[in-house]
């Protein structure tokens, strides 16, 4: 074999071997040592880690840009990567609005789906170090991700349950979510109050009032509000917001 076609050969054994290694990391399965150790940086991210720690459920509500799909994220891997805690999964549901009826919309199910999975994607490979991390869970059955369209007859037991973009269902919808909790399981459920796209739709209705109010009055639930005083996600974000929310338009 000539030096040039030996060079050649050499190449393509060192990039299959790179391919091999990166293959190798990805079926690593992942664990709480993955998981990237995080502390709340404002009052109310403070007080879910204190609430889901203290093994209540969650209402975080407020404005958006404040950690508050973070943070849940986070504190479910928390546990579901643990192997002395009895939650195995993580089940995030979310309303597919504006289009809940996905049927209408064209590729497979998951191809509907994925726009609605995109945030948690990001959050994953940053908490977890991989951009795979969202996909490779789901895949294990790990995480599981759940539009309300599909939730009748569920019930979800062992499981850290993320209900996110509350605002954005109907008060059936969350009353069909929240009586999927099983035995074992956790429950986080975010909304902002001020952004709802079901304004859309001429017989749908947020629920998120009525719930905020059911859930008050139980003792399972800690209420957690943020405020644009809150935000996190850019200084731009947060001075739009507080002078979104300072002029009084309403979405």
């Amino acid at each position: 074999m000539g030096k040039k076609a030996r060079r050649n050969y050499e190449g393509m054994n060192n990039v299959e071997d790179i391919h091999a290694r990166h293959e190798h990391k990805n079926n690593k399965k992942l664990t709480i040592h993955d998981l990237k150790p995080i502390k709340p940086i404002n009052e109310p991210q403070k007080q879910m880690f204190e609430s889901y720690f203290s093994e209540n459920f969650i209402v975080a509500n407020g404005s958006a840009g404040t950690g508050k799909s973070f943070c849940s994220i986070f504190l479910a891997l928390n546990d579901v990567l643990s192997k002395d805690r009895p939650q195995k999964k993580l089940i995030i549901v979310r309303s597919a609005v504006p289009s809940r009826e996905i049927g209408h919309l064209p590729g497979t199910e998951d191809e509907k789906l994925e726009p609605y999975e995109a945030p948690y994607k990001d959050i994953f490979a940053e908490l977890l170090g991989r951009k795979v991390a969202y996909d490779k869970m789901k895949k294990q059955k790990i995480v599981e991700f759940v539009p309300t369209s599909f939730i009748r007859g569920l019930t979800w037991d062992d499981a850290v349950i993320v209900v996110d973009e509350v605002q954005n269902m109907t008060f059936y919808e969350i009353n069909s979510v929240i009586t999927r909790v099983g035995a074992n399981s956790k429950l986080i459920v975010i909304g902002d109050q001020i952004q709802t796209d079901l304004y859309r739709r001429k017989n749908d209705q947020t629920g998120i009032a009525e719930f905020i109010r059911v859930a008050d009055r139980m003792d399972e639930f800690d209420h957690v509000v943020f405020t644009k005083h809150d935000i996190v996600r850019s200084s731009f974000v947060k001075s739009w917001i507080c002078a979104l929310e300072d002029s009084n338009i309403n979405f």
